[in-house]
């Protein structure tokens, strides 16, 4: 295949699309093979300098949420604006593809190494500042007892659209919009994180702009430094300059460039889904670099670029250039990446192709649980979702669970959108016979097993607003448990079903109607099938222990239903994987992960701790006879967790742990260890349930819930 710039592409779709090309900044159409790609700049092959104005807008961001540590009231990157100004992004540095340049053009020459004199440079900057307030439940600052560092987790959804409303069209400028000490969620759910920011087109008002921010003194959970996520974000504009960060769920502007799927090379585990890219030029959602090292909520970290200029160090993101997506071809080079060439010195492996669940057939499961299983008369029980679905689509019969699992949630009950609001239903999977179906309960109940239905789901949006859905929802509900012999229910209503509304302060008397009613419906099934009805929670870490710096929205959205329902709860487990990095009771800042985090997170509520911050909103401790953690087969280790389950409930300490627990001999009556899924333990040869059940049910006996 060969590679060249071709103007005549560029002119018509830029006819198609005149309306916003005569507001983006200069833009090229180069091809490889049947892709054309839209790059910042002049077409290579006319040469000549192309200066873009720039306009660089520092991006003072106000708090209103009360926070849990030191109360920086904003996150101002006023004195950060010299360093930038200095930085290679507008500065000229000697970087080794050759040539003192800045960034930006730097890396366009590597892309294009052929080009002689050819340029594409930032101008000097004017510099126009704006502040933004950061609503209760859009973001929320974390700051370490220990160093006073902090940073915040915010909204970047709302905090383009606030730009935008202070910044006008700026035809044919580039906007560089610069937070400190920011990282951000997307899609309005803070379970989508981390990302250091966006660009693109802002579709609202025609800008081409790089939102991102800058780094200094923060945390040391924290790794990237200084520009390093403005030179992230700023190299993919260069690579993208057409992506409409706020296109989902509304007809797109104008597309940006498309590419293969890919895995990104820093992936711990080739099943980690969080490590598949694209099809875009960076991970979905989180817009990382294949040169980035961290997965799916955590904050974005990769090996930088150290440059010297004059008595000042910058931190440089190390980038994948347009080859590394598309091939090295000629007019591209052999270079993957700027601007250490030695980041990537291969290509991309395609991201594997997964069924989806469906028709029985494909692979059957050939593994066998290898160790017996003790029971759960010692009161820790191993609690795991089951949906059904085996290697390439199979689908497993409920009753062929590994008899280490001693609760087995089934996945799930989703709102019936062809009856009544509120009206809940569930189907056997596809391929399992209803009355065999039942019949496997009846067998797992006979074993000793509890056997629940879970009600939502992730991606599943349900809410109770209306009260009139609450007589719907409670006769389905018990239509369902009677029908199919379950034990009780589990409630996944993950963000936005559930959502604090404005005004709404207290978690010990909640006026948000979706959670006064859902308390309602509880009671009155509970109150229906008596004191042997099992009742759980699964909270995101958003919902629970995200309501220790912040209270309202989606953060501590649980919390409100796990007070009122403690007298009749039978566990809840926090998924520990569904979260952003969050802070512990002794102050400090915790990545999702580590025996730390699930320590931190999981002692917020065995010991109870201050909501939003305020003393005066204390959240009670559980009883430890309620409480599991909540864990991802395909985010964690066997190890992890194992070391995780004995540093909590007898307070073993592995080495290298930073977080002390408040209670040091650990809490022995604590249930123990939640997994989703059932179904990929038993693909990955029970490699979580032979290590984690036989551990559980060998710690010394606690009285059961």
């Amino acid at each position: 295949m060969s590679i060249k710039s071709v103007s005549l592409i560029f002119l018509l779709v830029a006819s198609m699309h005149s309306l916003c090309a005569q507001d983006t900044v200069p833009t090229f159409q180069s091809v490889v093979g049947q892709g054309a790609y839209t790059l910042v700049g002049n077409d290579p092959a006319q040469a000549g300098t192309t200066t873009i104005p720039t306009v660089l807008v520092p991006v003072t961001l106000s708090f209103a949420a009360k926070r849990a540590a030191a109360k920086p009231l904003a996150m101002d990157p006023t004195a950060d604006v010299p360093r930038i100004l200095r930085s290679p992004v507008f500065s000229n540095f000697a970087f080794p593809s050759g040539g003192a340049t800045q960034y930006a053009d730097a890396m366009l020459r590597t892309t294009f190494p052929k080009a002689d004199g050819w340029h594409t440079l930032l101008s000097k900057p004017d510099v126009k500042p704006v502040k933004i307030t950061i609503p209760i439940g859009y973001g929320y600052v974390l700051t370490s007892r220990k160093t006073g560092g902090s940073f915040a987790v915010v909204d970047i959804e709302f905090l383009q659209k606030e730009l935008f409303k202070q910044v006008p069209k700026q035809a044919g400028s580039l906007i560089i919009a610069v937070t400190h000490n920011t990282t951000y969620y997307a899609l309005g759910d803070a379970t989508v994180c981390c990302s250091w920011g966006t660009h693109g087109i802002d579709s609202f008002t025609g800008n081409s702009f790089v939102l991102a921010s800058y780094l200094k003194a923060a945390p040391a959970v924290v790794e990237d430094k200084d520009v390093q996520p403005l030179t992230q974000q700023l190299a993919e504009f260069i690579n993208d300059p057409l992506h409409d960060p706020l296109a989902h769920g509304r007809n797109v502007i104008v597309p940006g460039n498309t590419v293969a799927s890919w895995m990104r090379p820093s992936s711990m585990r080739p099943e980690d889904r969080g490590g598949c890219g694209g099809t875009g030029m960076a991970s979905t959602y989180f817009l990382l670099e294949p040169t980035n090292t961290n997965p799916k909520n955590n904050i974005p970290a990769s090996k930088a670029f150290v440059a010297h200029a004059g008595n000042t160090t910058y931190h440089l993101q190390n980038v994948a250039l347009l080859s590394w997506y598309v091939g090295s071809t000629e007019g591209l080079g052999g270079t993957y990446s700027f601007p250490d060439a030695h980041a990537l010195t291969e290509g991309p492996k395609p991201c594997p192709v997964v069924r989806p669940p469906g028709a029985i057939g494909g692979v059957p499961s050939t593994p066998k649980p290898t160790v017996a299983a003790s029971g759960s008369s010692n009161g820790h029980r191993l609690i795991g979702y089951w949906s059904g679905y085996g290697p390439a689509g199979s689908t497993f019969p409920l009753r062929d669970v590994s008899p280490q699992w001693d609760v087995i949630i089934v996945a799930f009950s989703t709102p019936d959108r062809n009856a009544p609001e509120g009206t809940m239903q569930f189907h056997a999977p596809f391929g399992l016979d209803t009355e065999e179906f039942k019949a496997d309960i009846a067998y797992l109940k006979g074993q000793g097993k509890k056997v629940m239905i879970s009600l939502g789901g992730g991606g599943q949006h349900f809410t109770l607003a209306d009260p009139n859905r609450v007589p719907n929802y409670v006769s389905s509900v018990t239509r369902i448990v009677t029908d199919y012999g379950f034990d009780g229910i589990d409630i996944d209503f993950e963000s936005p079903s559930l959502s604090i509304e404005p005004g709404d302060i207290d978690f010990k008397h909640p006026t948000t109607p979706s959670i006064v009613n859902l308390i309602s419906a509880l009671h009155q099934l509970h109150d229906h099938f008596g004191p042997g009805f099992m009742i759980s929670l699964v909270p995101e870490g958003t919902q629970i222990p995200a309501g220790y710096p912040s209270y309202g929205g989606q953060f501590g959205s649980y919390l409100a239903i796990t007070y009122a329902v403690r007298d009749i709860l039978s566990f809840i487990d926090v998924q520990d994987y569904n979260t952003p990095p969050l802070q512990g009771l002794d102050g400090e800042i915790y990545q999702p992960g580590s025996v730390d985090y699930h320590a931190a997170m999981t002692e917020l509520l065995l010991h109870g701790f201050n909501v939003g911050g305020d003393p005066a909103n204390f959240f009670p401790p559980m009883p430890a006879n309620q409480v599991a953690v909540g864990f991802l087969t395909g985010d964690t280790a066997p190890a992890t967790v194992s070391q995780a389950m004995d540093y909590i409930i007898s307070g073993k300490a592995p080495a290298g742990t930073r977080y002390k627990l408040r209670q040091p001999a650990g809490y022995p009556a604590m249930i123990g260890a939640m997994f989703w899924t059932i179904d990929a333990d038993r693909r990955g040869n029970y490699n979580f349930s032979n290590v984690i059940g036989p551990q559980l049910h060998t710690f010394p006996a606690t009285k059961a819930p």
